[in-house]
């Protein structure tokens, strides 16, 4: 028999909203040894994720984009808007600086292989798992999908 995605999500996961300080992100992230939160806004709406991909900018900093003079213009090799997106999220001091925004997300009535499915193409870690009323109410990951593999 096929499992949902409610059958093997992470069910009312931590979250966090864009006004809260990175620090206390990362200090939920360290000692819940989870990797990545959902971000939500006032009204419970998701708005983005946070995750050890987005926090990896505070660490290693950023590289100029590469460039070439010519004729006392400057030409870009490298998209310039990625390095000004990536400065941000290595300057950044609160959760919506640094989140990713628009995550992909599904629904608790999906199947585990149609989950599994996204996550691989898609190459995301987690996916946040939506109500009818578009409202956080669990997380799946790479991991759950693996222990329910395991549990067979």
């Amino acid at each position: 028999m096929l499992k949902t995605v409610a059958e093997v999500m992470t069910h009312n996961p931590i979250m966090v909203n864009p006004q809260t300080p990175l620090k206390e992100a990362i200090q939920i992230l360290a000692e819940k040894r989870i990797s990545g939160l959902p971000v939500i806004n006032d009204a419970g709406k998701l708005v983005g994720i946070i995750s050890e991909t987005d926090l990896m900018w505070q660490e290693t900093g950023v590289t100029p984009p590469a460039y070439i003079m010519f004729l006392d213009s400057v030409i870009y090799l490298q998209n310039p808007g990625a390095y000004e997106r990536d400065l941000h999220k290595a300057l950044g001091q609160t959760v919506g600086e640094v989140m990713s925004k628009n995550p992909l997300t599904i629904t608790p009535d999906k199947s585990l292989k149609e989950a599994a499915k996204i996550i691989q193409e898609h190459k995301v870690h987690r996916l946040p798992v939506l109500d009818i009323t578009s409202k956080v109410i669990g997380i799946l990951t790479r991991g759950d999908i693996i222990r329910a593999m395991a549990a067979e």
